[in-house]
């Protein structure tokens, strides 16, 4: 069947003409800067049928370029074959090389165009300054995909509802007044949010209106007394209604947002992120306003977990740690028995969560990779494409799940059949990058991105790199990828990403090796005192992950002692918190690969 992507590009191309583009820019992005995106704008994936999670596309007339960092370059090389689209192979996540592609491309005097309502202030900016200085112009004020996506997805328009006591530690009313309090230390009056994950955890409020995270779409404009939130209507059903105005949150329509900003006081005062706000949305605010840029105080608040809320992470990583206990009980029974395919992992491990308390939904869509699928960090198994699971190798599988009391994001890889020397060196070179990180002790305030090195430094020392971050921030029943901290060379080391207590990140190496196999092993960590002397604070990481590391894929030669005392004591610590939640073939499992090495 032929691919529709090149018809698409054409009636694009044709709008382009009819609003004098010389060229047309489609980012993965919707108003909310979302990581995930609703069906509505799923443009980019529509327009080049480039499934990743991440790209740029660019359209001029005589050429498309769709912009992938390296985990997404084998999969957007097969999914953008026979469109017409080039990959644009880039270095590192959140790069800005098409930004540079249409400073040198696009001729003076022409002019670029842009949804400016998706895209990001910061991007924004950097995009205008790049054309300007090239005499090129840039319109913001046009959605395309409206003209050209006939069967395009509305609003989403499920119900929020509530996160309610003991899993919410804090209520509404105390997070809006820690707000407010940061708002005033500003000397604004007015503060607007856009950023879902945000706005879920500032209001109590969760939904299912983004895949995986369990978030709703809106906006909020908060004052002093009061706080509006702009929602798509029938998003909120009476008793929540009710619950809000108690705290004087009143509830108004999704367009209203942008009139309410152009509606502000003149000479009023108004605190924005720049990195958590659309170009349309800055737009949008009156003349007489004066803006304040800073970083979301919830998004520091959300991202420093208290010790309540710690202690419900816990038990959520005991739960999901005793159903991946039956679920790679089941699967190594089930090796050479039953036809076992990368989809099947998918519904096994799903399933073997949906059996737990608390249980909500998957935090992502499994990643279950066999061989050289592995090799791909973003790779997802279809009914269409798939491999089974036979014969020889490695298999990696990276899954998370929603709890009501936390989000659990884990990968591990085991053997299929025999593997070679070489699977096992690598593997245990990821290992002792993991192990690293996690032995780690740091002064508190440390910036984020000088922590990746440290997980990398044993996979240089053989010869081997990565082309993704080490880690991530990890939200509370929320956003599975959450800031402002980031484990990663592609991150400025800027004031914002400093480490501080209670944050939990992601520590999840890997190497991969295109067409034969890829390595990755992910703990999630959380931020704890070490000690205080002379130096000041120090934090360490205490491991929330609990479950084994399969101990067959290790070459024991290339641990030291130390790095093998960890590993034990992880295990016997894994064994300890889980054997009490699991019985017959899972506890028999757990056993045996907790055993000592």
């Amino acid at each position: 069947m032929s691919s529709p992507i090149p018809a698409r590009i054409a009636q694009l191309r044709q709008a382009m003409t009819a609003q004098r583009l010389a060229a047309y820019l489609v980012p993965s992005a919707d108003p909310h800067l979302s990581e995930y995106l609703p069906g509505r704008w799923q443009g980019r994936r529509w327009l080049s049928g480039f499934n990743g999670s991440v790209g740029t596309l660019v359209v001029t007339q005589d050429f498309a370029g769709l912009w992938a960092d390296s985990r997404y370059w084998v999969q957007a090389e097969a999914e953008l074959a026979g469109t017409g689209i080039e990959l644009m192979k880039i270095p590192a996540v959140g790069g800005s090389q098409h930004i540079d592609w249409l400073a040198a491309n696009v001729p003076a005097g022409k002019t670029v165009g842009v949804d400016g309502a998706v895209l990001g202030l910061a991007m924004g900016r950097t995009l205008d300054a790049a054309l300007q200085a090239n005499n090129i112009a840039i319109r913001t004020d046009i959605d395309l995909l409206d003209s050209v996506w006939p069967d395009r997805p509305s609003l989403p328009i499920s119900a929020i509802y509530e996160h309610l006591p003991p899993y919410a530690t804090q209520s509404r009313a105390e997070r809006l007044a820690l707000v407010r309090k940061e708002m005033m230390a500003k000397g604004a009056q007015y503060h607007f949010v856009s950023t879902v994950d945000d706005l879920a955890w500032l209001f109590n409020l969760r939904g299912d209106d983004v895949s995986y995270n369990p978030v709703f779409i809106a906006h909020a404009l908060i004052g002093m007394g009061s706080a509006t939130l702009f929602l798509a209507e029938g998003k909120v059903p009476a008793d929540v209604a009710a619950a809000l105005a108690k705290d004087r949150v009143t509830i108004a329509a999704y367009a209203e947002a942008s009139p309410a900003l152009a509606a502000l006081p003149a000479h009023s005062t108004l605190l924005l992120d720049p990195r958590r706000i659309t170009l349309g949305l800055r737009q949008a605010v009156a003349p007489g306003v004066k803006v304040v840029e800073a970083i979301n105080p919830s998004t520091f608040a959300k991202s420093r977990k208290s010790s309540a809320e710690a202690q419900y992470v816990r038990a959520a990583m005991e739960q999901d740690g005793a159903a991946l206990c039956e679920f790679f009980s089941w699967l190594e029974g089930a090796l050479g028995k039953e036809r076992v395919t990368e989809v099947t992992i998918d519904e096994q491990i799903c399933a073997a969560r949906a059996r737990r308390p608390g249980f909500v939904s998957p935090s992502f869509a499994t990643i279950a990779g066999f061989k050289g699928n592995g090799a791909m960090p973003h790779y997802r198994a279809t009914e269409e494409s798939h491999a089974v699971i036979e014969g020889n190798g490695l298999l990696l599988i990276d899954s998370g799940g929603q709890y009501l009391g936390g989000t659990t994001d884990i990968t591990r890889v085991v053997p299929v059949g025999s593997i070679t020397a070489a699977e096992k060196r690598d593997f245990t070179l990821v290992l002792k990058g993991m192990i690293a990180l996690s032995m780690v002790q740091f002064p508190r305030g440390t910036a984020s991105p000088r922590l990746d090195a440290i997980a990398r430094a044993p996979i240089w020392a053989g010869g081997v790199d990565y082309g993704h971050g080490t880690g991530h921030g990890v939200g509370y029943f929320l956003n599975v990828h959450e800031g402002p901290q980031s484990i990663s060379p592609g991150t400025m080391p800027e004031p914002h990403t400093a480490m501080e207590l209670g944050m939990i990140t992601s520590n999840e190496p890997g190497i991969y090796r295109p067409g034969r196999w890829g390595v990755r092993i992910e703990n999630l960590v959380l931020n704890v005192p070490a000690e205080t002397n002379e130096f000041g604070e120090f934090i360490k990481f205490e491991t929330l992950t609990l479950c084994p590391i399969d101990t067959r894929c290790i070459d024991k030669t290339l641990l030291r002692a130390d790095e093998v005392a960890w590993l034990n004591d992880y295990h016997a610590m894994v064994k300890t918190r889980l054997e009490s939640l699991v019985e017959g073939p899972a506890k028999n499992w757990l056993y045996a690969r907790t055993a000592a090495i």
